[in-house]
Formats: structure tokens, C-alpha cells, sequence
């Protein structure tokens, strides 16, 4: 049976020596560079924050550039359903304002008839005061509605 003291002062394995020096030099390491590990690995959230925030950053304009081109496209079809409604419209005021169809509705609906030569007499317009602009010095030749109820064709 060995003894305690006998233990100690036995050899012992070089495994032992080598776990021991190693334990010794580990400690000595981490006591050592635990400030530096520390800059680097708060270098390196701070890097990966860095990444992630410019990844969203970039993910969150490409989905504003997204939502802003179904805008815009949403947009582009109003403005045409507008202006195809403005052309409608267009048309409907030229066919509304139509001399043809307006002398036909008062033909029909209103009784009236275009006026006859006896029913039309010349007036002579003058201009009080010869001293103003070329031309207005002459008499104008107005025609003059005497029954009423009629329309003048042009």
C-alpha cells in the first residue's frame, strides 16, 4: 500500500505534468488577452448589428419601391379611366353644341322657322368720336331680328 507521501513524491506520468503546465499556461492566456477578446467580440456584434441593420435598411426600400410602383400603377390606370371619360365627355359636348342639332330641336320641340328675307332689316351702326383706331370710323352693317321666335342659319 502506498502512502500519501508516497504518491507525491513518486514520479509521476508525463500526462500529468503536461495537463498541469497547460492548465497553468491556459489560465496565464485567458487572464492575459480577456480585455482584447472582449474589444473583438464587441467588434464583432457591433459589425454583425451593422450588417443586419443595413440588410433590413436595404429590405425595407425595396419594399417601399415595391409598394410605391403598385401606386403608381394604380395611379396610371385612374388617369387613364379620366381621360378616357374626358374624351367621352368631349365628344358629348361637341355633339350637344352640334348647329345642325340645335336648330333641329328648335325646329321641332319649339316651333320656330328661319326668318324670311322681309323678316330681316340692315341697321347702320356708328361710332360716336372719328378719332379712334383705323377702320372704326366706317359703319357696320348689323342684321336685326324683327319677329321673334325665329333663328338665323349661318
Amino acid at each position: 500500500m502506498t502512502t500519501r507521501i508516497d504518491r507525491l513524491r513518486a514520479p509521476q506520468s508525463h500526462w500529468g505534468q503536461e495537463h498541469r503546465a497547460r492548465q497553468q499556461e491556459a489560465v496565464r492566456r485567458h487572464r492575459v488577452s480577456d480585455r482584447r477578446r472582449l474589444r473583438s467580440m464587441a467588434g464583432a456584434v457591433l459589425g454583425a448589428a451593422l450588417g443586419v441593420l443595413l440588410v433590413l435598411g436595404i429590405v425595407g426600400m425595396r419594399v417601399q419601391q415595391v409598394r410605391l410602383s403598385y401606386r403608381l400603377d394604380a395611379l396610371r390606370q385612374s388617369r387613364a379611366e379620366v381621360e378616357e371619360a374626358n374624351r367621352r365627355l368631349r365628344v358629348e359636348v361637341a355633339t350637344l353644341k352640334s348647329l345642325s342639332r340645335i336648330e333641329g330641336k328648335a325646329r321641332t320641340e319649339l316651333g320656330m322657322v328661319a326668318p324670311g328675307r322681309d323678316q330681316v332689316r340692315l341697321a347702320r351702326e356708328f361710332v360716336q368720336g372719328g378719332a379712334g383706331a383705323a377702320g372704326l370710323d366706317r359703319p357696320s352693317v348689323v342684321a336685326e331680328r324683327a319677329v321673334p321666335r325665329t333663328i338665323g342659319v349661318r
